[in-house]
Formats: structure tokens, C-alpha cells, sequence
């Protein structure tokens, strides 16, 4: 489904590569979660997946395809297929729940029906589906400025999920929130995921949480691809490598208690 070739990428003004030469075939039906400390070229790597941003050598795959070659209108029905949940939720603070959810709906619609903001019954009754399956149902006319992080996370995960997208991509969605949040959003993610029969790719800080629910772990250190396995081959010994940990480590505690 995607297909990562050679991948490398250098920002302009620097002389350190932001990514390098990353090889990567990623499936439907994977959880992925990619690990890395801040700057590791984790955000970096998922906007290339979706070509939102452009490598500076090597190739991104989408159904065989490349997207180098693809025009911005071209790009824009591959985003279609790719739902996005960001990390500050871009969404609109000042509408309410179901009018942030439906523009999910966007790239499906004619321009001037977006611009109006005229949807059909049929889209509304979906849109209140997805709200109802993140449990927002009684929420569905509060504006989003009024709801708290946890929820307007899963404000972002209903409106990516109505985009009928073959793939899920998620930039830091759980950095700003608590733990007990982070493991509910993660829950509904993991909901989402087995529901659809998607390519879930997840970008995160915590460890617990990827080998909690990931299938398959990613960990990016300096730009580079250091690990990509099993969640429980992802130890105390990779934790290290990919942090820069120099605390000792006792046996008698495991590894998600010092993340």
C-alpha cells in the first residue's frame, strides 16, 4: 500500500539530513507507531507519506504509485484516502462538533457546496455516526472551543475517519494530553483501526502506549531508521539506543515504567 524508497530529506539553511535513506513497506492492517525523541524525523516522515512534503531524494509509494509525479489535484484525492490527526487538532475553535466533523467530507464534495456549507441528509446522518462511535454524541452542537484536549482529539479522529480513508495517519495526537486520555484516544485509534481495516501509522513519544497497542514499532534516532519489529522486541536495550537513556536500568522494573 505504501512504499518508502531511499527516502532522505535536508531543510534548506541546514547541513544535517532531517531523514536518511529510509526503506519502508507499510500494509493495511498494520498499527504502526513511530518512536523517537524530538527532531528525530518523525513528523517529517509522515508528511512525506501523504506528500505534504516533498523529499529531497528518493521516492513515496501509494498503491504502486509514486507521488513525485503527481500534480496538487492528484495529490489532494491521495490525502483524501489518507485521513490526518494532528497533534493540536486543527480545528475550527468557533464551530461546533458536527460542523468540524463534516468537513471531513471535503475533498468528496464540489467546492462551492463546501464554501456554502450545504450538506446533504444523508452526510449529516454519517457525521453523527462517527461522532456517536467516538463518544461525542452529546457534544454533537457544542462549538469546539468549549470542549477539553481529550475531546477535541476525538473531534480529529471522527472527521479523519468520515474522510473514508484507506490510511490513518496520526502526528503526535496524544502529546499535549494526560495519560489516562492518551490511552482512551489510543483505545478509540485501535477501535478505528480494526473497524475500517486500515493502515495505521503513529507517530508518539510514548513507549508504553506503541507496545500497548502497536503492531509493528518504528524508532527513528538522528534521521535514521535504528529499529522496526515486533513490540516486544523493542526492549529496555532499543529504549536506550533510541532516547540517549543513561539511567541504569534495574531487572527488577520493566521498561514501561521509565517512559
Amino acid at each position: 500500500m505504501l512504499e518508502i524508497q531511499n527516502l532522505s530529506v535536508r531543510y534548506k539553511g541546514t547541513n544535517q539530513n532531517a531523514l536518511s535513506s529510509i526503506d519502508l513497506t507499510l500494509q493495511e492492517g498494520e498499527f504502526v507507531c513511530i518512536l523517537g525523541k524530538s527532531g528525530a524525523g518523525k513528523s517529517t516522515l509522515i508528511r512525506c507519506m501523504n506528500g505534504l512534503h516533498k523529499p529531497t531524494s528518493g521516492e513515496v509509494f501509494f498503491d504502486g504509485e509514486p507521488l513525485s509525479t503527481k500534480n496538487e489535484e492528484q495529490l489532494r484525492n491521495v490525502r483524501r484516502e489518507m485521513g490526518m490527526i494532528f497533534q493540536h487538532f486543527n480545528l475550527v475553535p468557533r464551530l461546533s462538533v458536527l460542523q468540524n466533523v463534516l468537513t471531513g467530507m471535503f475533498g468528496y464534495r464540489s467546492t462551492f457546496k463546501n464554501l456554502i456549507g450545504w450538506f446533504s441528509k444523508e452526510e449529516i446522518e454519517q457525521a453523527k455516526k462517527v461522532i456517536h462511535d467516538v463518544g461525542l454524541s452529546d457534544f454533537i452542537d457544542r462549538r469546539v472551543e468549549l470542549l477539553s484536549g481529550g475531546q477535541k482529539q476525538r473531534v480529529g479522529i471522527a472527521r479523519a475517519v468520515l474522510q473514508r480513508p484507506r490510511v490513518l495517519l496520526g502526528d503526535e495526537p496524544v502529546a499535549s494530553l494526560d495519560p489516562g486520555t492518551s490511552n482512551h484516544i489510543f483505545m478509540l485509534l485501535q477501535e478505528m483501526h480494526v473497524q475500517n481495516q486500515l493502515l495505521t501509522v503513529i507517530n508518539v513519544h510514548d513507549v508504553t502506549l506503541a507496545k500497548r497497542y502497536a503492531t509493528r514499532i518504528l524508532a527513528l534516532k538522528n534521521g535514521e531508521l535504528i529499529f522496526d519489529g515486533k513490540p516486544e522486541d523493542f526492549t529496555e536495550k532499543q529504549y536506550q539506543e533510541t532516547y540517549d537513556h543513561t539511567y541504569e536500568i534495574s531487572h527488577d522494573r520493566p521498561i514501561l515504567e521509565y517512559v
